[in-house]
């Protein structure tokens, strides 16, 4: 595993590394997950973003809504780190009417041979108070699976084109 997923975790804290093989370039999967100012484009659990701070670049804030169906309703993010050299994206979670306090993850797709990529996304976050680390890492997990394999379809479908 890459230096980027790598996460010292505290002892009220998990997290995990998470992978998705994509039909799609490299640069075609890229230009999907690097607009922080559009997560609702391959995020289906979220219905609108907001841009509250910022153009979209390192230190944006953004307010997304979150569908319904989900123990939330807005999560406040803060994108840490745009890499287009490296294909890295850091983003945090600042705030919002949900579970996941202290939210951090990382990105990072890298080409494979062929036309395809693989999207390894990591996180760290707190174990909220009467819940357990694999309750939390079940749900964060449950989440980023289901983004992951939502950008797969869409990039794969963009790529068809």
């Amino acid at each position: 595993m890459e230096s980027y997923h790598i996460h010292a975790l505290l002892p009220n804290q998990c997290g995990s590394s998470l992978v998705q093989t994509i039909d799609a370039p490299l640069s075609l999967v890229w230009s999907v997950i690097r607009q922080f100012d559009n997560p609702q484009a391959y995020k289906q659990f979220i219905s609108s973003c907001k841009m509250c701070a910022g153009d979209g670049g390192i230190g944006s804030i953004r307010e997304v809504m979150i569908s319904t169906g989900l123990p939330a309703k807005t999560s406040m993010e803060r994108l840490d780190k745009l890499d287009d050299d490296n294909h890295v994206m850091d983003f945090s979670i600042v705030g919002g009417e949900h579970k996941l306090v202290n939210y951090s993850s990382t990105t990072k797709v890298q080409e494979e041979k062929g036309r395809k990529c693989v999207v390894i996304q990591s996180y760290v976050v707190d174990v909220p108070a009467g819940s357990s680390k694999e309750d939390t890492c079940l749900f964060a997990n449950t989440i980023i699976e289901c983004n992951l394999r939502s950008l797969a379809k869409v990039s794969e479908r963009m790529a068809a084109l």
